[in-house]
């Protein structure tokens, strides 16, 4: 059933989104239903300025991994994502003290590496401001590429995740260009490119301390080939300044995500740029976005909202407006645990255990949404074949 998931959707890979969405923009088509529809007939797929992201649609990425079934950013996360048939496998990079990029969800590993338990690095526990936010802990930028390969991965959220911890200490903390030969090697085995999603994390702040991210990534994608406007692999950020800085080095696709209403991105505080979200998400900052963007990646409630009970309410027009620009929409993050879903999809009393996904799932793809980051590539492939008629 996953290998079925995986191939057949991807008859519908779109060619230059902007075009094709345009005229049905234009109709007015609004609301769930009517959203569907337009995904429906949308004649390919991802990507505008050119580009052609060779995609199913829609498209199951593997958010960090399979972080729902192995602790995240591993090899054996990496693995069981691509085994399991997810399309995309994301990699979240920081950097070490000597200047290589490593990925970890975040530079603070108090809560992903084994790092408490040794003794030779507790000097190194510090407290430090990253991005505005106060946080003590164990951060990559102290440590060199040598120290940090003698850390272990664990699960970082173990009271959801029990059985995760299975896993604890079996994977070691991987490069970038770890993962880079990894999809090599693995797309030479399976006869086609493994495609990966790769984000900046804190670039302004990395820039900073001298550790700017966006030239040492570019070097190791020119080194890889992956540095070209059909590369199988999209760039990420929350910072636009970040993606607007990679447009200008490399051709490669790029994405720019999107928090919560109300947020701001931390360069725009930095650099005491007054929008927020809000102003990014209406039609003039999803113009400015695609100048430079290929695509945004909003929070699910940008594109759903929730309501006070924490249930779905009405779309939003997110859908729409952005593919009136070109572009593509990669929203984050689906996960099958009830803790994690909207009210209205959860099932028992346990927190942990699996609600109804799959009807969360087909909430989401009826918006028209080109693909979604989930913890669970699995569940996912079938939701996403179940949408596309399977």
């Amino acid at each position: 059933m996953t290998e079925r998931a995986h191939a057949t959707p991807g008859r519908r890979t779109v060619m230059g989104v902007g075009a094709a969405v345009l005229g049905t923009a234009a109709a007015g088509l609004s609301g769930t239903a009517r959203a569907a529809g337009n995904t429906a007939e949308r004649p390919g797929g991802h990507g505008g300025s050119g580009h052609r992201l060779d995609l199913p649609v829609p498209t199951v990425i593997g958010h960090r991994g399979t972080s729902g079934y192995r602790p995240e950013h591993t090899l054996g996360s990496y693995q069981l994502a691509l085994d399991m048939g997810a399309h995309v496998i994301e990699q979240d990079l920081v950097p070490t003290r000597d200047g290589h990029l490593v990925c970890r969800h975040e530079n603070d590993i108090t809560a992903t590496t084994d790092v408490s338990a040794h003794p030779e690095f507790a000097s190194r526990r510090t407290t430090k401001t990253v991005d505005g936010i106060p946080l003590t802990g164990w951060f990559t930028e102290d440590f060199t590429l040598a120290e940090l390969k003698t850390l272990r991965a664990k699960e970082r959220i173990p009271g959801n995740r029990q059985k995760n911890t299975l896993y604890d200490g079996r994977w070691e903390i991987p490069t970038f260009e770890e993962v880079l030969r990894w999809a090599d090697r693995e797309g030479r085995k399976r006869g086609k490119p493994v495609w990966l999603y790769v984000e900046t994390k804190h670039p302004t702040y990395f820039r900073g301390l001298g550790l700017g991210l966006e030239e040492r990534l570019v070097k190791l994608l020119r080194r890889y080939d992956r540095h070209r406007a059909q590369s199988p692999l999209i760039l990420q950020s929350f910072e636009p300044s970040s993606i607007q800085r990679l447009s200008k080095l490399v051709a490669t696709p790029r994405v720019v995500l999107l928090s919560g209403t109300g947020t701001q991105p931390w360069d725009f505080t930095a650099t005491g740029d007054p929008r927020t979200t809000d102003d990014l998400v209406k039609p003039a900052g999803l113009k400015w976005m695609a100048s430079f963007a290929q695509g945004i990646g909003p929070t699910l409630d940008l594109i759903i909202p929730k309501d006070a009970s924490g249930r779905l309410a009405e779309p939003t027009t997110l859908v729409r407006d952005a593919h009136a620009r070109g572009l593509v929409l990669h929203p984050y993050t689906m996960r099958n645990e009830n803790t994690f879903l909207p009210a209205d999809f959860r099932r028992g009393s346990d927190p942990n255990a699996y609600g109804d996904a799959f009807g969360a799932f087909a909430a989401y793809f009826a918006t028209g949404i080109d693909g979604i980051f989930s913890d669970n590539p699995d569940t996912a492939l079938l939701a996403a074949a179940d949408f596309a008629g399977e």
